[in-house]
């Protein structure tokens, strides 16, 4: 995926505008899937008249909303939108004819819309007689909707490998113990992410040995599907992934159990078989499954194989002040088959950030590394 640099482009109130609109936006997290996150905000003389945002899947765009809480007073005013308005007949009419039916004077845009299907619409706005301005906090707005981008250029959802290691590179001890390898401000941020993906991925062996819950902890309503990739089955039906009553669980494996199967099935948990079981066959069924964002918490083994595979564009390293030691305890990442440092993955846009005594490290791999895998 292409993150352009951030940009001044509008005022400073265009660009506070754009910000309001991407915390609306923002109100859609986890529901909006294959659909992107979009607010919307109507501007009067200044003050602002309507807002909206996309709640869920199916339902009417952000511009609708907005526009329906200004009625008149759009009139000959400002609409602000962090994505290009639609102008296509898909679950909803084109809200390119909505906003001129509206009579709004001039939109100002965060980003052009990626769906070739779907754009367009600022060409409509202006051979109305709308004046548009395209770009404003656009670095943002493609940051919030990266999952969205990502399927719509590479029919891929978009994957973000999340991990916690010492400052020594280590994930657990030499016996296998990791909690806690972060603190709670660390492990707070972890819920969050999670809010925010619509699947999490772990391994059969991290569901034996960490016996994870993979929730959101109840910091939001929203918990992601939580997918358990297994050849063996070789897992507990008293796991914490297990119970479905916190979250929807989905065990995907290539081979066939029919009593574990239908065990886990009475339990209210999906199985579904593929073949073979790779990082690379599983994102493209989750695309056509509709999801946008999938985040990998697995271990070091099936991390490798992610990354090799091109299923992961975002890391977030938690890095934890503590030293461990010990030269057989695991580490994030198993072996890429790199042999000369040259060939290291070098992450691209890169921020650190302060959790209590913790860091979280993001970046992205960069496009040329996954894109034609």
């Amino acid at each position: 995926m292409d993150d352009t640099t951030p940009t001044d482009i509008g005022t400073p109130f265009d660009q506070a505008m754009m910000q309001r609109c991407l915390q609306l936006a923002r109100k859609g997290i986890g529901q909006t899937s294959p659909n992107p996150l979009v607010g919307a905000v109507v501007v009067q003389n200044g003050t602002i008249v309507g807002e909206g945002y996309h709640p869920s899947f199916g339902q009417p765009h952000a511009e609708v909303f907005a526009l329906a809480q200004a009625g008149g007073q759009a009139r000959g005013g400002t609409l602000y939108v962090n994505l290009e308005p639609c102008n296509h007949y898909g679950n909803t009419p084109p809200c390119s004819e909505a906003v001129i039916a509206a009579g709004v004077a001039k939109v100002v845009i965060g980003m052009a819309d990626p769906n070739f299907s779907a754009a367009g619409g600022t060409k409509r706005l202006q051979e109305a007689g709308i004046s548009v301005v395209v770009g404003v906090e656009e670095h943002a707005c493609r940051q919030l909707n990266a999952g969205f981008i990502q399927r719509i250029l590479y029919q891929r959802p978009f994957g973000i490998f999340k991990y916690a290691m010492t400052l020594d590179g280590k994930i657990a001890t030499t016996i296998g113990h990791s909690a806690w390898v972060t603190n709670k401000p660390a492990r707070r941020r972890v819920y969050e992410e999670r809010s925010k993906c619509d699947a999490v991925i772990v391994g059969g062996n991290t569901v034996r040995q960490d016996n994870p819950y993979l929730t959101t902890h109840g910091l939001t309503e929203q918990n992601p599907l939580r997918i358990i990739l297994t050849r063996t089955f070789n897992l507990s039906s008293d796991a914490h992934i297990f119970n479905t009553d916190q979250a929807p669980t989905l065990v995907l494996s290539e081979t066939e159990n029919s009593q574990k199967q239908k065990e886990l099935e009475n339990q209210g948990v999906e199985v579904v078989q593929l073949s073979p079981l790779t990082p690379k066959i599983v994102m493209d069924y989750l695309y056509k499954r509709g999801l946008s964002n999938v985040l990998w918490e697995c271990g070091g083994t099936l991390a490798a194989k992610a990354i090799k595979d091109g299923t992961v564009q975002r890391i977030l390293a938690f890095v934890a002040p503590k030293i461990i030691g010990g030269v057989t305890a695991p580490t994030p990442i198993g072996d890429l088959s790199f042999k000369q440092m040259t060939e290291a993955l070098i992450l691209e846009n890169i921020s650190w950030e302060q959790l209590g005594n913790d860091y979280l490290l993001t970046g992205n791999i960069a496009p040329s590394f996954w894109e034609n895998k």
